[in-house]
């Protein structure tokens, strides 16, 4: 139990949400409570980041399945713990706002709050973060991207808003500025196999959409950012569905392009060349070849490819499915 409870919630499967908020209020009981006064606090056996960590991610866990009375009880263990001007439990409990309103006046006292916050004190930058990010839940993007830009001008290497501010542009149909975030990501966690999969997913759909040479370079590029993210990440399911997906488009688009619009290496600019039909079918290749173990053990139940996402595993089923009948016609 004790690496769920360390590992953040909001990016677990939603059964593992569930299993650790059942796990709640055993908990709380098992933790024994404080008295003495910070720093006193810290020698004392039950102080320690873990523990409070743990605290944090119960309670996000519990909001994300309802349980909001036992949210509730960590909220305010975490507000005992470091008090009610701390920024960190500032955030917690507007989340917490945000989670249990059930009306849109609700939602809008949480924003007014917000602003009634930063009008004090702008530089408070979790409730900044929350307020773009309730912005959007609200459906009011255009805010949200104005919100989300005006963070960035005060943290330009904050990766977690370039990284929603994608999410936004994605969903806006605005794949290039979509694609220069991600990029800024990258710029500073070149190594997070996640967002070069991210990456290569935004420059897909921008090939699909694209036309002649420039999809051809779109795909290309989409391509070597799947196989980056499993160099990275070996078995890692979104990085070689995507590598299946950019590869069979890929090989269509190489199929019926003329010589002229495939690009040649160029040395000044940095441009590679457009990978050659023999490499992009071997890539294809591989990528069915791991999808189709990945799928297997993973339904088996063998040990350590329990991990994978449901509907992830899913797709790839499918995306197999879908390859085997194109070959039988």
């Amino acid at each position: 139990m004790a690496n769920s409870l360390l590992m953040p919630p909001s990016s677990s499967e939603p059964q593992n949400a569930l299993a650790l908020s059942q796990q709640a209020p055993s908990f709380f009981k098992s933790q024994t409570s404080w008295s003495l006064p910070y720093p006193l606090s810290l020698f004392s056996n039950s102080e320690s980041q873990e523990k409070w960590q743990s605290y944090e991610n119960i309670l996000i866990a519990c909001l994300r399945t309802g349980d909001n009375e036992s949210a509730y009880l960590y909220l305010e263990e975490l507000t005992d713990r470091f008090g009610e001007t701390n920024e960190r439990v500032i955030a917690l409990r507007g989340l917490y706002a945000e989670a249990t309103a059930r009306t849109p006046q609700e939602l809008d006292d949480v924003m007014a709050n917000y602003e009634e916050i930063l009008k004090e004190d702008p530089s408070v930058f979790t409730i900044r973060k929350r307020r773009a990010a309730l912005l959007r839940s609200m459906g009011k993007t255009s805010e949200a991207v104005t919100a989300l830009t005006n963070l960035l001008d005060t943290s330009p290497t904050d990766v977690e808003t370039w990284a929603e501010l994608a999410d936004v542009y994605v969903e806006l149909g605005l794949y290039e500025q979509a694609i220069f975030s991600l990029e800024e990501v990258l710029l500073f966690a070149p190594n997070a196999w996640n967002m070069q999969a991210k990456l290569g997913e935004v420059l897909y759909l921008s090939a699909v959409r694209a036309e002649g040479g420039d999809q051809l370079k779109t795909l290309s590029e989409s391509m070597r950012r799947f196989c980056r993210s499993i160099e990275l990440c070996d078995y890692y399911l979104r990085g070689y569905y995507g590598l299946k997906l950019s590869t069979t488009k890929l090989l269509d688009v190489l199929a019926t392009s003329k010589k002229s619009q495939q690009a040649a290496a160029d040395p000044v600019t940095g441009e590679l060349a457009t990978p050659s039909l023999a490499a992009v079918t071997k890539l294809n290749e591989v990528a069915t070849s791991k999808l189709v173990e990945i799928v297997r053990r993973s339904a088996s139940g063998e040990k350590d490819w329990d991990g994978y996402n449901a509907a992830e595993v899913i797709a790839a089923r499918e995306l197999i499915e879908k390859d085997v009948q194109k070959i039988q016609r």
